[in-house]
């Protein structure tokens, strides 16, 4: 095992690790909002119950997210120096932005959330709900904004000693990668709140408990669940793919284990990439329907991996695929299970249907491995370059720091976050043991 391979493992196994907090935030500021408005508008007692309890399961993830997320600065000195050289002036920007703007709106306004009900009106209480939920998404737009640069540089320029200068934050900001994937990103995080909130409902309709309460975060929950799960494929999913093709023709084709160019070209479901023969063993394959896809052509030509110099394909093919088709093949599911479920609920069925309130129960950590997986599939597509088209990944990491080094940091980090999981795991078991507290009135909805 090479350096560099070393700095990539300890770097994706700690961003990986970190972004399981963030993607459940970001989308449960909105389902806090949604119940917040029923509370402060419409009187409902038991949504804000629900919004007090779900604060709760909000401030827990967003501390694990503070300490899991500080190491991630320092990696950017520590194992990857010669990136952070040259493109430190550019994402050196959004990173700072994040950091000054996003980070201290959510967390001020977090505290005013959490303890400051009795204090505020109730509008007031609200307002500051939609100021976390505005933190977190404009936290997201920036460090996305770093990534998309990554992916799509634009408004820069490259001087004499390879350092890389920005030259127009405008369309730094405003890159047309950015959009997109910051949609498709708070579409995937939005889908994590919800299918929580409807794991949470029906774990407490099976358990006979806070009966009044699981029926709000079972109807919040999936309504939220089916629109979050439509717009990751649609129109977000779709958008995302076509800037892919577009600008990275070598990473789609690998997505799709699209060896060679061909026209009226199938989509294929399922099969296992055979890097010897450039083929897919056992492959089903739908005809001509990547083309009609892609292009809206049936006929449409599209570019294999064959078509392309070897050494500019992502040096880890196979992986790239299982991600993608991981990701789209849990958001199938995903889509279908809430589909069916947003029936039984418009049938007033779904609170006395025992399997489906076990299938959204368990659901809970799938759209956490379908956002991971989609998270690997933009990284790994981007290889071998870690700027697309401006650095290679090799040429970006530290030389000074050794193998051994290395090795010790990341068993440290992985030592360390073992013992953070077993406290979030104890808080987390006891905030959903103890439920939403249940006011006399609320006490009353529930008979």
């Amino acid at each position: 095992m090479d350096a560099t391979f070393l700095h990539r493992l300890q770097f994706a196994f700690t961003i990986t690790y970190h972004y399981l907090f963030p993607q459940l935030t970001m989308g449960l500021g909105l389902v806090i909002v949604i119940l917040k408005y029923r509370a402060t508008f419409k009187g409902d007692v038991v949504a804000a119950e629900c919004a007090r309890f779900l604060a709760k399961l909000f401030a827990l993830n967003f501390v694990m997210g503070v300490v899991t997320g500080i190491p991630m600065e320092f990696q950017f000195g520590a194992g990857w120096s010669r990136f952070a050289e040259a493109a430190g002036g550019v994402i050196g920007q959004t990173l700072a932005m994040e950091g000054v703007f996003a980070f201290f709106l959510e967390s001020s306004f977090l505290y005013l959330l959490i303890f400051g009900e009795k204090k505020l009106s109730p509008r007031a209480h609200f307002a500051s709900a939609v100021a976390v939920m505005t933190g977190s998404w404009a936290s997201a737009y920036f460090i996305i904004v770093t990534n998309a640069w990554m992916q799509h540089p634009v408004g820069h320029e490259v001087l004499a000693d390879g350092s890389i200068e920005l030259t127009s934050l405008s369309a730094y900001l405003l890159n047309p990668w950015a959009p997109v994937q910051f949609a498709h990103t708070i579409a995937g995080s939005c889908l994590t709140a919800f299918v929580v909130t409807a794991s949470l409902g029906a774990f407490y309709t099976l358990m006979g408990s806070h009966q009044a309460h699981a029926a709000k975060l079972l109807k919040v929950g999936v309504i939220g669940g089916l629109v979050a799960a439509i717009s990751m494929a649609m129109p977000t999913g779709d958008l995302q793919a076509r800037l892919v093709i577009k600008h990275q023709p070598i990473a789609f084709a690998a997505m799709e284990g699209h060896f060679h160019t061909e026209d009226s070209a199938g989509l294929a479901l399922i099969g296992q990439p055979n890097m010897e023969t450039m083929t897919l063993d056992n492959p089903i394959v739908v005809p001509s329907a990547l083309s009609f896809m892609t292009y809206q052509r049936f006929d449409a030509r599209i570019e294999g991996l064959t078509s392309f110099p070897r050494e500019e394909w992502p040096d880890n093919v196979p992986l790239l695929y299982y991600a993608y088709h991981l990701m789209v093949g849990i958001g199938t599911l995903l889509i279908g299970l809430m589909a069916v479920s947003a029936l039984a609920l418009w049938r007033k069925r779904l609170g006395r249907t025992k399997p489906l309130l076990w299938a959204l129960m368990l659901a809970l950590p799938f759209p956490y491995i379908a956002n991971t997986a989609g998270w690997l599939t933009a990284e790994l597509g981007r290889q071998p370059w870690l700027i697309y088209g401006l650095m290679r990944t090799r040429d970006g990491s530290s030389t000074v720091v050794s193998t051994g080094n290395i090795l010790f940091a990341l068993l440290g980090y992985m030592g360390l976050y073992a013992l953070l999981s077993m406290l979030f795991f104890f808080l987390f078991v006891r905030i959903v043991g103890k439920g939403p507290s249940v006011t006399p009135v609320a006490a009353e909805a529930a008979t």
